[in-house]
């Protein structure tokens, strides 16, 4: 199969198109034809080797974790899927070496749900990794419901316009943080736009004044830590900063989980979450869309189409 890998950690001229031997399956793993590949902040993060210290890697390391694509096999022991189910998928294992930049996936059971009906391959491609960062996140981390108002850093990104839509179908008030020109992209989302920077503490108390339920954050750096000042007594604070920590929030890692992708799937269904898909690439151009998800400006999502429909 054709697969983009990488055989040292390095910059964007890492990424290879390779052939690999097709995936062996196990008892509970569903092969899977890749249609579409998202591509996430973390992928490029993964290819110069931050992860180094928390995951077992191996080479050559086939890069990417979102999919969505065709079951053409299932393992002994698989139930819920069976060949031409159209899936989506977050394949995450514990160790670094087989992702989802490829044309076949060995993905485990518990990294998939059926499709949603109402998105098109590509959009769904770029529903589960961020989909499941943002509604683990609201849903286990921040407990958001009606009546809350939620803050989101970064609201325009793959994960900060889902956290936007489910925030919005939890009942809660969205205050998202963007750039100027992302503001009305973010007001179709159903958020109150402000402008980042200097000033940004006032711009958001004069929406909330008695300050807001819970932030989600997912910046950092000075903008995380100007959150807690923001919170109402009890509010909630998380983040994808493990900085997070010390300013008495919760730190989150998106894991693996069935039901939550299925309930983003059933959300999508539903009308009540889309994905908005900045640019898509084909499979042999996976530098490219790395570059341009490593500058931090894209809104919604980037997408790799690797085998035609």
């Amino acid at each position: 199969m054709k697969a983009i890998a990488i055989q040292r950690y390095g910059g964007p001229e890492v990424l290879e198109l390779m052939d690999l031997p097709a995936p062996r399956i196990g008892p509970d793993v569903v092969l899977v034809r890749v249609r579409y590949a998202g591509v996430n902040p973390a992928d490029w993060k993964i290819r110069e080797g931050y992860i180094d210290d928390w995951f077992e890697s191996h080479f050559p390391m086939v890069m990417g974790c979102d999919l969505s694509g065709v079951v053409e096999r299932t393992g002994l022991g698989v139930t819920e899927f069976a060949p031409g189910d159209e899936v989506v998928g977050y394949v995450r294992a514990d160790h670094m070496q087989r992702g989802t930049y490829g044309e076949l996936v060995a993905a485990p059971v518990r990294t998939l749900a059926h499709k949603p009906h109402t998105l098109d391959w590509r959009a769904a491609a770029g529903l589960p990794a961020a989909g499941l960062t943002a509604y683990q996140a609201l849903r286990r981390h921040l407990e958001v419901g009606p009546g809350d108002v939620l803050l989101v850093h970064a609201a325009a990104g793959g994960v900060g316009s889902l956290a936007v839509q489910i925030g919005r179908a939890l009942g809660a008030r969205i205050i998202g943080t963007a750039s100027g020109r992302n503001h009305e992209f973010l007001r179709s989302l159903g958020a109150e736009p402000v402008t980042y920077g200097p000033g940004l503490g006032d711009r958001v108390r004069a929406l909330a004044p008695e300050g807001v339920d819970a932030v989600f954050d997912l910046m950092g750096g000075d903008t995380l830590h100007a959150s807690p000042a923001l919170l109402r007594p009890g509010g909630r604070l998380a983040s994808i900063s493990g900085d997070v920590t010390g300013l008495g929030g919760r730190y989150v890692f998106v894991r693996p989980d069935p039901a939550d992708l299925a309930e983003l799937v059933a959300l999508a269904d539903r009308g009540e979450v889309r994905v908005h898909v900045s640019a898509e690439f084909p499979l042999a151009d996976a530098a490219r869309a790395h570059e341009l998800v490593a500058t931090g400006h894209v809104r919604g999502k980037v997408v790799l189409a690797v085998t035609p429909a």
